[in-house]
């Protein structure tokens, strides 16, 4: 997958919350091209999360704490925590970001794998 296959499938700009769409996703997954960050607690993060997730709680969360080296996907349940932790980071400068709107529930439901 190329850079600008990927930026195909991010939304965004202006006043609204850059997203990524859900195939854009599923390849941004399967090939690692993005970092993958779990804003949800590690309860809910132990329980089943997308493979390659890590976990930065929203309850704790620092920006500066992000991964670096390649684009950011932020994540939750079903999107809400991964926008608040998107603005958050947003605010404190960090530019390839975006978060998946359909969250963790939305990526199981849509047949994707979870791993404890």
């Amino acid at each position: 997958m190329t850079l600008g296959n990927l930026l195909a499938g991010l939304t965004g700009g202006g006043a609204s919350i850059p997203t990524i769409d859900h195939d854009a996703f599923v390849r941004a997954v399967k090939d690692g091209s993005c970092a993958i960050v779990d804003v949800r607690e590690p309860h809910e993060y132990a329980a089943g999360h997308i493979p390659g997730a890590v976990n930065l709680p929203l309850s704790r969360f620092n920006p500066s704490h992000l991964p670096g080296g390649k684009p950011i996907i932020l994540v939750c349940l079903a999107g809400g925590r991964s926008a608040k932790a998107l603005q958050h980071a947003l605010e404190a400068g960090h530019k390839n970001i975006r978060h998946y709107a359909g969250g963790t529930g939305g990526w199981r439901n849509r047949g994707g794998a979870l791993e404890a």
